[in-house]
């Protein structure tokens, strides 16, 4: 290592690699500090169950926000698959099983909507709203790796006064309610409001309106799309462009301290052989704005609060469905809904609210290997294994504050009855074991985040996303990753326009210290 780099970037997700990469084939010195073993935070694959041959995307598992411009600049060999089915929502009515497919062709789209709610109204109601989240995709999602505009630029790259109202100044509620009847169908435009949000629908501080935003325009289409071989996939990627361009990356290093006077500055490492600096021009923290804070000795911004329950399956097959008209294969090809009607998720936010545990779970499955089973060994798709992502909202830190393994279980028994009543077998006779003879199952609360990926109370995004536009207090932040000190930028997840897979603040950062 030497004793000073152009610039040392803290932390080894996939942003900090993202900047690592751009800096490194820009030509500057770049040392990347990793505290983990191997790099790539929370977009990683392993293989969480002994004996078992199954890459999982452990913690992050879909892509939407990662601009093709990214991929190409850094030439990563790095692919994503899309997906045939985008939902399905299964429920009951009259007490028979049916439920929404999207997918599959706009006629086999229309025929579900018309089975479900008796008519074409609701489709016709699905199709504007997509018309309209679609023309906020491309409009917006090209800025996000452009210089932050401010919120009149951006208005006017919008240029549609019922697309801004709906998605910058209403709650999304209001636009869900007047459009759309069915309590099914309003639960499903929701949920892209509320994944690791929690709030309601009219909440007026429009938290949930920032998470759909960046839930509908990702790409310029607003597709969720499978990342082939895993999300390790991605970060092997990073790594190999990074460390061909010359950047060197340290991993079993964590920074401890940065000291600056906004033009130089020294970081403090420690190892497991003891405490090291390096001085550096620049400092590109991977970290959240509360462990930046903590390192650079200023004041903590206001505490997070993450809201999902995360859990990891390994399946000998798929279960059978109650509602005989669909397919488990395309059911779970796509996103599988579950207690996710309107009413479901406004009861659920009101019991967490009040201090309980949601009584019906509201969550979301998906199967990685049904579009992508590269991720298992030959022997276990060829048996027809599968695997499945659940992700559960409205489940706030708080609640497992004083037990949290307590909680956890009773978490994971509830969403998993929920999941129960819409299958002909129970999920349980389908889990694989492992070398040692248990399920092949994990759960993963806020908690278990914070205490694993240094998640500010375990918050996937860090803290609650931001509208895509410079805030009125800062104008001089170019890129949306400034700090207190005009050498020090934050490429995680908590800079404006950060928040999932995208890599966004990994580049706009590197942007910033080019002087771009």
């Amino acid at each position: 290592m030497r004793s000073s780099y152009d610039a040392v970037v803290l932390g080894g997700g996939h942003n900090a690699l993202v900047a690592t990469a751009y800096l490194a084939r820009a030509g500057r010195s770049v040392l990347l500090l990793e505290r983990l073993a191997e790099p790539g935070g929370a977009t990683v694959s392993s293989r969480p169950f002994p004996g078992r041959d199954a890459a999982l995307s452990r913690y992050s598992y879909l892509v939407s926000l990662l601009p093709r411009k990214v991929v190409r600049d850094l030439d990563l060999d790095f692919r994503v698959r899309a997906r045939d089915v985008s939902s399905y929502t299964p429920t009951v009515r009259g007490g028979v099983p049916t439920g929404l497919l999207v997918g599959g062709g706009r006629a086999r789209t229309r025929a579900s909507f018309a089975r479900l709610t008796g008519d074409d109204r609701a489709y016709a109601a699905w199709r504007e709203f997509a018309a309209l989240t679609g023309h906020a995709a491309r409009r917006i999602f090209p800025t996000l790796t452009e210089p932050l505009p401010d919120k009149a630029e951006l208005r006017r790259a919008v240029d549609d006064d019922t697309v801004w109202r709906t998605l910058f100044e209403e709650p999304i509620g209001t636009a869900i309610e007047a459009r759309f009847t069915d309590d099914l169908v309003r639960g499903v435009v929701l949920t892209d409001a509320l994944i690791g949000t929690f709030a309601d629908a009219h909440d007026p501080d429009l938290r949930q309106n920032r998470c759909f935003l960046y839930h509908v325009i990702g790409g310029g289409t607003g597709d969720w799309n499978v990342p082939v071989g895993g999300m390790g996939a991605l970060t092997r990627a990073l790594v190999d462009r990074a460390r061909a361009a010359g950047a060197e990356l340290r991993t079993g290093h964590e920074a401890v301290r940065v000291e600056t006077d906004g033009r130089r500055a020294e970081v403090t490492y420690r190892t497991a052989d003891g405490e090291g600096t390096v001085a550096a021009r620049h400092v590109v923290a991977g970290t959240s704005p509360q462990e930046l804070a903590a390192l650079t000795g200023q004041a903590p911004p206001p505490p997070a609060e993450g809201s999902q329950l995360k859990v990891n399956m390994l399946l000998k097959r798929l279960p059978k469905l109650r509602d005989p008209a669909v397919d488990p294969h395309e059911a779970f090809a796509g996103t599988f809904h579950v207690a996710e009607g309107y009413e479901e998720l406004a009861r659920a936010h009101a019991e967490a609210a009040s201090g309980r545990l949601p009584s019906a779970p509201p969550s979301e499955i998906y199967c990685h290997t049904l579009t992508d089973p590269t991720i298992l060994g030959p022997d276990l798709a060829e048996r027809g294994y599968q695997t499945l992502t659940l992700f559960g909202l409205h489940t706030p830190a708080r609640l497992f504050a004083a037990d949290n393994a307590t909680a956890r279980e009773e978490l994971l028994a509830a969403a998993l009855a929920q999941v129960d009543a819409h299958l002909a077998e129970p999920i349980a006779d389908c889990l694989a074991t492992d070398a040692d003879g248990r399920p092949c199952l994990e759960a993963k609360t806020p908690l278990d985040l914070e205490r694993e990926l240094r998640l500010p109370g375990g918050h996937i995004f860090h803290g609650d996303l931001a509208f895509p536009y410079a805030d009125d207090e800062a104008p001089e932040d170019r890129w949306g990753v400034a700090t207190a000190y005009p050498n020090v930028h934050l490429c995680g997840a908590g800079a404006r326009r950060g928040g999932g897979v995208s890599g966004i603040p990994g580049h706009n950062a590197a942007m910033a210290v080019l002087g771009l």
